[in-house]
């Protein structure tokens, strides 16, 4: 069954959750998430890239606001592919609040997300976890993903 989901923001969970697009105003709490998944210094930078990001036609940032805290927060890239038929979307952040936590919060996104992508016409959703995050890694594959282990990277100097 194919739902839309491009209205915002959307209640969930007996009106108590709130999925809604990222603002500015939502820095301080995004900052505090990004603490707990082990990137403790974006404050320099943090506000000047969601200028950008929120403003990018390719991004999508949300947050989840649980009784009007913001709990968890997720980024999604759009990128389409010359080569294949369909593009596909990639959680490039995804973070819930340690303490909010298996209240299916993270699932409410993912699913906000997968609808997304499927009206974006994305034949799929990549997302790059650290291999440190196994609790991360048994949400992934509860909510569908497979793993595919080859990732490369090239680090570039400044």
């Amino acid at each position: 069954m194919h739902r839309t989901f491009n209205t915002f923001p959307r209640l969930c969970n007996y009106n108590r959750m709130k999925i809604r697009k990222a603002q500015l105003s939502d820095s301080t709490a995004i900052q505090t998430l990004l603490k707990q998944l082990d990137y403790p210094d974006t404050e320099p930078f943090l506000l000047t890239k969601l200028e950008r990001m929120l403003i990018d036609p390719n991004e999508v940032m949300l947050v989840c606001e649980l009784d009007s805290e913001v709990v968890a927060f997720i980024s999604i890239h759009f990128i389409p592919q010359i080569a294949l038929p369909g593009d596909f979307a990639r959680i490039s952040y995804f973070a819930v609040k340690e303490a909010t936590r298996g209240k299916g919060i993270g699932a409410e996104m993912e699913e906000y997300i997968t609808a997304l992508a499927i009206e974006k016409k994305c034949d799929r959703i990549e997302v790059h976890c650290h291999s440190r995050r196994s609790d991360a890694h048994r949400f992934y594959l509860r909510q569908g993903f497979k793993e595919a282990p080859k990732y490369f990277i090239k680090p570039l100097k400044k």
